[in-house]
Order: C-alpha cells, then sequence, then structure tokens
C-alpha cells in the first residue's frame, strides 16, 4: 500500500487512496510535471510476483494507452518502480452507475437510453482498436459530476479475467456475463453488447434479470433461462426499448447487434420514436420466418393458378360475390394454417436449444468437478481462466493428448492449441520443478478426448514464498536501516530527499509497511537535509554601507562590515568585499564581509584644531 506524500517517477505524488479491487488499489495523485490530479490504479502485490499476469496486464495497459474518446476513462501512462506496477488514468470525479441506480432506483427509460449510448461510444471505439472490455457492468461505468459518462478499466479487464480467481469478485460481474464467458467459450466485441444490454435492463427495472446463491447459479441462468421484457416488470418501457434490450441478450452472438455502432443507432431511433418496433431480430429468427413465408406465398400462388381457370362474367354480380365470399374463405385457412406451422416451427426450435443447452451444462459441470479434484493440493494454488482455442475445430473428433509435463507454459498451450485443445491453469508453488513449467497435467499425454475440450495444466510459481514482517526504520541512519531490512531477508533500496524536519542521512520514511513476502525490496527514503539553493554574488564596490547590506540581504546573503583607514575611498563607501568576488556562485546564506572607508586625521589637522581650541579660550578670558 502506498503512503500519503510518497512519489512515483518522480511526478506523482499520492494524496488518498480512493478505492480498492480484485486486483489493485486505487489512489488520487498529483502530477507535478503536468499540474494536475490523477488517479493510479497500483497492482497489489501478489499479482507483481506472477511473471505471465504482468506481461499481459503490461500489454493490455500500453494497448488501452492509445485508447482516447469523451466516453472513456483516458489512461495517461504506465509504469514500474521499484516492483510497484501502475497504470496513471484520468481521475472523474463523481459516481458510479451501480450506486446512482441503488440511490435513484429504476430510472427513466430516456436518461438510461442516453446513457447507454454514451457506454456504446465508449465500447466502440474501443472495439474498433481490437479492444474488448469483457467485463462491461455499473460499477465500471462512472458519471461524472459533469453528467457525463465514462467507462473504465478498457484493456484490464481481460488480464483480471486470466488471474486468480476471487470468490466475491466475480460473484459481482457474472450477473452480467455473456452466455459464451460463463460456458468459458470465445469472448468478442459481442460478448461486451451483451454485458450491456444486462446493464440497460438494470437501469429500466433497478434490478438485474438472474440472479442466485452462488456464481455457477447465476451463471447457468445466463446460459439456459430466457430474459424477461422490462415491461413485463415496470410499466412506462415502451416497445423499442424492449426489443433492443431483447436483441442485445440473445444467447447466440449471431443474433446480437454486430457491433456498438449498429447499437447506437437504435438506441437513438429509440429516443425518436419510442413506440415504433423498428428493431430487427438476428439471422437466425429471420431465417426460419423466410423459410416459412415462401412456403405460405408458394400455397398462395397455387390458389391464384386456379381461380384463373374459372369463366368469370363481370356483369354477373352474383358470381363476383360468391367468388370473393370464397377466397375469404381460402385466405382465413391460409393465415391459420400459417399459424400453425409457425407455432409448430417455432416450439421445435425451442425444444432443440433446450436440449442442446442442458447438454452443454451437464458437460461443463462434469468437466469443472473433475478438474477441482486434480487441483487439489497441500500447497497454494490459483486458477488462470479458461482460454479454449476454437478456430476451425467445429468437429467432435477425438484427438491424443500430447505429453506437456515439463514443457514450459508456452510451449505447452502452443502444442494444446495446435490440436484444437484448450487449458486450465492452475500456479502452484514447487520446490522441484522450475518457474513457469508444467508440473503436471489434468488428462495425461496419450489419452483421447474431444476437441476443444480444456486440459488442466499445474504451473510451477517456483519456490513458495514465506511472508516477513518489514521493520521500522523510520528515523534511523541509512546503514542501521539497511542492515535491519537485509536482516529480515529482505532488499533494501535508497531514494533521497531533502527535508526541513529530518537531519540528513537519516530515513524519512519507508514503504512497503506490514507483512511481505521474503525476498521483497523495501524503499527508504534517506533525508539530503535542508534543500540548498545557490545565488549569485552581487558587485556592492562603491556603494554606501546601508545600500550595499541591503543588496547583498536581497540576494539571501548575511553581511558583515568592517571599517578600514582610506584617503583615497570616499567616506562612508565599501572599498572592498570578502571572501567572494562580485559573480560568485554560493549557497544562499553565506557570509559576505564588507570593509567600509573611514578618514584618519593627520597631525597638521590635529595642530590646527588645537590651535583653535586655544584661540577661543584667550578669547573668551579677555572679554572677561
Amino acid at each position: 500500500m502506498l503512503r500519503e506524500g510518497m512519489f512515483l517517477a518522480d511526478r506523482y505524488e499520492i494524496i488518498e487512496q480512493i478505492g480498492t479491487g480484485g486486483m489493485a488499489d486505487v489512489y488520487k495523485a498529483k502530477c507535478h510535471k503536468l499540474n494536475r490530479y490523477v488517479a493510479i490504479k497500483v497492482m497489489k502485490s501478489e499479482f507483481s510476483q506472477d511473471k505471465t499476469f504482468v506481461s499481459k496486464f503490461w500489454a493490455e495497459a500500453q494497448s488501452a494507452a492509445g485508447l482516447v474518446n469523451p466516453n472513456v476513462v483516458n489512461v495517461y501512462d504506465v509504469g514500474v518502480e521499484n516492483g510497484i506496477y501502475y497504470i496513471v488514468m484520468e481521475l472523474v470525479e463523481g459516481i458510479t452507475l451501480k450506486k446512482y441506480i441503488e440511490k435513484r432506483g429504476r430510472l427513466p427509460y430516456k436518461e438510461a437510453v442516453s446513457i447507454a449510448i454514451q457506454v456504446a461510444n465508449g465500447m466502440d471505439a474501443a472495439h474498433k482498436h481490437n479492444i474488448v472490455h469483457r467485463d462491461i457492468k455499473p460499477q465500471n461505468i462512472i458519471i461524472s459530476k459533469e453528467g457525463k459518462v465514462k467507462v473504465t478499466d478498457f484493456g484490464i479487464a481481460k488480464v483480471a479475467s486470466s488471474a486468480t480467481i476471487n470468490t466475491s469478485a466475480s460473484m459481482g460481474s457474472v450477473h452480467y456475463i455473456s452466455p459464451e464467458q460463463a460456458r468459458g467459450g470465445y469472448s468478442d466485441e459481442r460478448s461486451d453488447i451483451y454485458s450491456l444490454g444486462i446493464t440497460l435492463f438494470e437501469m429500466l427495472t433497478g434490478t438485474v434479470p438472474f440472479d442466485g446463491d452462488s456464481a455457477v447459479s447465476v451463471a447457468v441462468q445466463h446460459i439456459q433461462d430466457s430474459i424477461p421484457l422490462p415491461s413485463q416488470l415496470v410499466e412506462g418501457v415502451p416497445v423499442s426499448v424492449d426489443k433492443i434490450v431483447l436483441k442485445c441478450t440473445q444467447k447466440k452472438t449471431d443474433r446480437r447487434y454486430q457491433s456498438a455502432a449498429e447499437l447506437i443507432v437504435d438506441l437513438k431511433k429509440s429516443l425518436v420514436m419510442p413506440d415504433e418496433d423498428f428493431v430487427r431480430m438476428g439471422s437466425a429468427y429471420d431465417s426460419v420466418l423466410k423459410k416459412d413465408e415462401e412456403e405460405y406465398n408458394s400455397d398462395d400462388d397455387e390458389l391464384l393458378t386456379e381461380s384463373a381457370g374459372h369463366d368469370l362474367d363481370d356483369d354477373n354480380d352474383d358470381t363476383d360475390d360468391e367468388l370473393l365470399e370464397n377466397d375469404s374463405d381460402k385466405d382465413e385457412d391460409i393465415d391459420d394454417e400459417r399459424n400453425d406451422k409457425l407455432e409448430l416451427v417455432m416450439k421445435c426450435i425451442g425444444i432443440g436449444i433446450a436440449v442442446i443447452i442442458l447438454m452443454i451444462t451437464i458437460f461443463v459441470v462434469i468437466k469443472l468437478v473433475g478438474n477441482g479434484k486434480n487441483t487439489a493440493k497441500n500447497n497454494k494454488t490459483s486458477v488462470e481462466a479458461t482460454t479454449v482455442n476454437t478456430a476451425n475445430n467445429n468437429s467432435s473428433d477425438m484427438v491424443e493428448v500430447p505429453k506437456v509435463v515439463g514443457m514450459t507454459k508456452e510451449d505447452a498451450i502452443k502444442a494444446l492449441n495446435k490440436l484444437g485443445l484448450g487449458y486450465k491453469a492452475v500456479t502452484q508453488s514447487s520446490d522441484t520443478v522450475a518457474e513457469d513449467c508444467v508440473i503436471s497435467q489434468g488428462n495425461v499425454g496419450g489419452s483421447k478426448v474431444e476437441k476443444n475440450s480444456q486440459i488442466v495444466l499445474t504451473i510451477s510459481t517456483g519456490k513458495e514464498n514465506k511472508e516477513v514482517t518489514v521493520p521500522n526504520v523510520k528515523g534511523k541512519s541509512e546503514q542501521e536501516a539497511k542492515e535491519a531490512i537485509e536482516a529480515a531477508n529482505l532488499v533494501a533500496s535508497v531514494d533521497y530527499q531533502y527535508s526541513d524536519s529530518v537531519e540528513a542521512g537519516n530515513v524519512i520514511k519507508y514503504s512497503p509497511s506490514g507483512s511481505v513476502a521474503e525476498g521483497s525490496t523495501v524503499t527508504i527514503h534517506v533525508s539530503r537535509g535542508k534543500k540548498v539553493t545557490n545565488v549569485s554574488v552581487p558587485n556592492v564596490l562603491g556603494m554606501s554601507e546601508s545600500l550595499a547590506s541591503q543588496t547583498l540581504d536581497s540576494a539571501n546573503l548575511k553581511v558583515t562590515v568592517k571599517y578600514e583607514t582610506s584617503s583615497k575611498a570616499e567616506y562612508g563607501t565599501v572599498t572592498s568585499q570578502t571572501p567572494y568576488s562580485a559573480g560568485d556562485s554560493v549557497p544562499s546564506g553565506t557570509t559576505i564581509t564588507i570593509y567600509v572607508s573611514h578618514y584618519q586625521q593627520t597631525a597638521q589637522q590635529t595642530t590646527t584644531a588645537a590651535n583653535n581650541k586655544n584661540n577661543n579660550g584667550n578669547s573668551n578670558n579677555s572679554s572677561n
């Protein structure tokens, strides 16, 4: 944890902590280089020890740094200092959308749609930069004091999703997770659109569509259950907004909006004509309707052909009426037949989808249970989110699992992906297996599994780090502080700072404090004493004593005055200055000695003065 007054990169002064999350702490800081306040997200120490996580964090943060948009919390800088990994972001003072909903309750549809448009605008900008958020939710959306909506953590959520799973943290995100993410499958821009649809649902109704006692139960609902229309829960939601929510939250990605830009068009249209049903549903639904429509049109053509064979008399009204009645009856029969067919088709599709979802759910549960048994170890472990390579592997063919024990994690993943297999990485400390190498695999090499299966890999984190307490070295000398820190099996790093209150050579402060991993770096900030600045000595020769003193004092210099007799210099003026001459650079507060001219009376002047005195005395006597 950073302390108030600490500096990062010699430019960011920590003001206060303003938030904390599963993987990082957030601080308000002042950038002294650009004279502005910023937010700094600092990675927690448990993640900074994971080289794989750090590399992903670094890549995603740098990618996000190139994203500039008014509806995105912009990233200004990324860096690392003494093992502290940080991201410098735009400081947005306001409230999260989650707290805003909790405070206001359900929002009017116009306000909800307006917020959704701004979120979608930020998403669109990110997606055009090939950045997928993967964790769109009200907690990651900020409404500023000016009413501006901004999305935070673009490019970082991807890294967080592959980090050590925190149950309490994931519970907050699972309410907005897409079905493909819940299944551990491939996610893209349309996954963000699904999450925004759930967020819009919550803004309109004041609640999320799915809830449960555990993250798993909520995730299953996202996979299996249909989302109710907002208008079914609250009044006043127009049909266009209902349809937008429905399209955003389709189970299949190809039935959702295919881009944020496409979504923005419909959202803006709903503000102009809210009660019009203009939203076109996904391709799968449209294809079914098109097929049925073709069948019905074919039946209509046959009927028209039959009618054309009759000998019709234009003057025979009775015949015309009879034919019209027959045609009307036939139209009613066609409509009934059409509705029956459509209902039958939709029922069949619904049953098929339900069966598929059930099979997928059973498969996922079995895999999760099996993987849980394989990872039961005595040492501490962490789990990396599943990554499955689904490219060109839609077949259910069986493949032979390669032997990857002893390989580096990178090589093992390449070997699995080459055969169309995904992985789930579990990290575990080991005294014998090198860091970032495979300790064991869930399915042994040579066994047969289906393509796209997940293979559990247990990855070594090296020897388990013990935790030690950082000694209190505040006020100690630099040498004493180093010895105390090294005695605790920690590494000392020294940073020198000026201080008006702490004697030079002594420790002002240190960080981190408390318990840290053995071998961690502790930074001690050592005083340089008061900051001293140099000044240029002014030329005061020939000046009066008072003017010379004022001039030197204005230059932050001290003055000592000495007097000397001189018949050459004007009385009361400076004849010389020591020990520094005009133009010399000296520390402020240095004493300059000036010599001031005083006349000495000559012998003739002394005799004349005495005679004048005697004459004055005689004159006085004579008068008496």
